[in-house]
């Protein structure tokens, strides 16, 4: 196969777009090469290991997973852009496939492409039974449930104008509808990976409780009503020094 380095260049060219205002979009880039990161590491765990791996396919079809979204975000017609709302995530496969077959069929063999192709196909399917294409699901999906997916979705809400406010009813009604416990139960292939995934989902509702705090003010709203129970000023913190 053609060295890795030359892929990621083209897949580069075919990620990076342009936002609205004409500035240069790298999250598809960055995106990429973290489920790339994502799979090295899941494809190395014991769990996983006992399968045979096209590790070069797995490799390409991680860059090029999400490259559906270029074919309509890098295009001048802003109206075209808002088709981006609206795509399932068959209609994404779809369009990365495409993507891969325009952009690689002079780089990679037949038998290469087609498989490339497989696993983007089969990472969206419960019941696949193509390795590569569960380590790519649990890779793009681990990804979701901490610190790096909130990121994504407060990229979405700025995109769409809205606030905080919005962001933390989103995450409040996904908490009450058991949305995350429903991705945990059901979206993985490897148990280590839902482990992990557990622990990052943590991290993502302590920070996003944090966040309700600062945004209700909840925090300062505390410290008057101690202040008015106790009478007193609280000792200002080395850090705050500091900052002062």
């Amino acid at each position: 196969m053609t060295d890795l380095n030359v892929i990621k260049e083209i897949a580069n060219k075919v990620l990076s777009i342009a936002t609205l205002k004409g500035t240069p979009d790298n999250y598809l880039i960055d995106r990429s090469e973290r489920i790339l990161r994502h799979c090295g590491a899941i494809s190395r765990l014991p769990e996983v290991t006992n399968f045979k791996i096209d590790n070069e396919c797995l490799h390409v079809a991680a860059l090029f997973r999400d490259a559906g979204f270029a074919k309509y975000a890098a295009k001048e017609d802003q109206v075209a852009r808002l088709v981006l709302a609206d795509l399932t995530d068959d209609d994404l496969r779809d369009f990365s496939t495409q993507v891969v077959v325009e952009n690689l069929t002079d780089l990679l063999n037949p038998r290469q492409v087609e498989r490339v192709c497989a696993i983007i196909t089969e990472s969206g399917k419960r019941q696949t039974s193509l390795i590569e294409a569960m380590i790519l699901s649990d890779a793009r999906n681990v990804t979701d449930m901490g610190t790096v997916g909130i990121f994504s979705d407060m990229r979405r809400y700025v995109v769409h104008g809205r606030g905080v406010t919005d962001a933390m009813k989103s995450w409040n009604r996904k908490i009450e509808y058991e949305y995350w416990t429903a991705r945990l139960r059901e979206s993985f292939r490897f148990e280590s990976v839902r482990t992990i995934a557990k622990k990052r989902l943590a991290q993502a509702q302590a920070f996003m409780e944090m966040l309700d705090q600062e945004n209700k003010a909840s925090d300062l709203e505390d410290l008057l009503l101690e202040q008015q129970l106790g009478g007193k000023t609280p000792e200002t913190t080395s850090f705050e020094k500091v900052i002062r």
